[in-house]
């Protein structure tokens, strides 16, 4: 009753498509017990954060419908639901002062959180969560974020299909679950996921299992690597201590990445891997749905486009 177990099935929305998954622990094993994607018809889905998102709630509830019972899950009514990337916004704040009372901690987040977010909280539905302190002993949040309208139209959705939906996240959030759960992701080395959309893609780079840096880009196909390779420029620049010299001095980072999860599509993971060993000199390691201990009885499903649905699906042991 106090902290009631999250449902085994999740849908996982995006521009481009949607797809439905149901898990099964089998020792320390998840296995998929049924999946399924399907691509949406162009504008019927156009994820933002500030505008409204679906043309048709019921032309949309109707291809959930036609998904849900191609794969056996018409009865199923408790869903976790991954929201298409663009439709959120979530940052890391860090307090740099250590406030003196719990209100003014709570006084200090809702400024942090309204910049942040470009938005009067009581316009938003938020979730926090607090993260270890950063290396200098600082207080750090997790914050995501949704418009209450936004949020609306994808409730009257489910509400059509009669589903209870509890937990609701962007994307990358399922995503990166599956750093967060894995041991080998959780040790000295960092960790990227790459949660690739048709609006851009979000980086996030994991330390110890926890989120270090998330970066949200909107651009073009084209644009990906270069926007990429931005980011770990970032990501070196922070990481690599300057030497007695800075103008000369080699700057040696002191954390790699080592693990590289890809998902969704338009970016492919030889190339994202060809970018992070280009700026950071050390070629990473792709991961798979094996690494993480999943098991797919298909090779028609992709991974990489039920990997958000899958990963709020497995919070059910968590």
């Amino acid at each position: 009753m106090i902290a009631p177990r999250l449902p085994s099935a999740a849908v996982g929305l995006a521009g481009e498509g949607a797809g439905v998954v149901s898990l099964e622990r089998r020792g320390d094993v998840f296995a998929i017990k049924r999946a399924g994607y399907v691509p949406l018809a162009e504008g019927l889905v156009r994820p933002n954060f500030d505008e409204s998102n679906i043309t048709n709630t019921g032309e949309l509830a109707n291809v959930l419908a036609e998904l849900v019972a191609s794969v056996g899950m018409l009865k199923q009514r408790r869903w976790s639901v991954a929201l298409p990337e663009a439709a959120t916004r979530t940052a890391i704040l860090t307090l740099e002062s250590a406030p003196g009372t719990r209100a003014e901690t709570e006084e200090m987040l809702r400024w942090k959180m309204e910049r942040a977010m470009a938005a009067p909280l009581d316009e938003l539905r938020v979730s926090r969560e607090r993260l270890r302190a950063d290396s200098q002993g600082r207080t750090r949040y997790l914050v995501t974020a949704v418009r209450l309208p936004v949020l609306a139209e994808y409730e009257t959705v489910f509400e059509e299909l009669g589903w209870h939906t509890g937990l609701i996240l962007p994307r990358h959030m399922g995503e990166a679950w599956w750093l967060m759960n894995d041991a080998a992701a959780r040790g000295a080395s960092d960790s990227l996921l790459v949660s690739t959309h048709g609006e851009g893609f979000t980086a996030v780079v994991l330390r110890g299992g926890q989120p270090l840096l998330l970066r949200s880009v909107n651009c073009d196909v084209e644009d990906r690597a270069d926007e990429l390779y931005r980011f770990l420029l970032f990501y070196r620049d922070r990481n690599a201590p300057p030497g007695e010299d800075v103008e000369t001095a080699e700057r040696v980072p002191t954390e790699v990445i080592e693990r590289l999860l890809v998902a969704g599509s338009g970016l492919e993971y030889e190339q994202a891997r060809s970018v992070v060993e280009e700026t950071l000199s050390v070629p990473p390691r792709a991961l798979d749905a094996a690494d993480f201990r999943l098991s797919i009885p298909s090779a028609e499903i992709d991974f990489q486009q039920i990997a958000a649905p899958a990963g709020l699906a497995a919070l059910a042991w968590a």
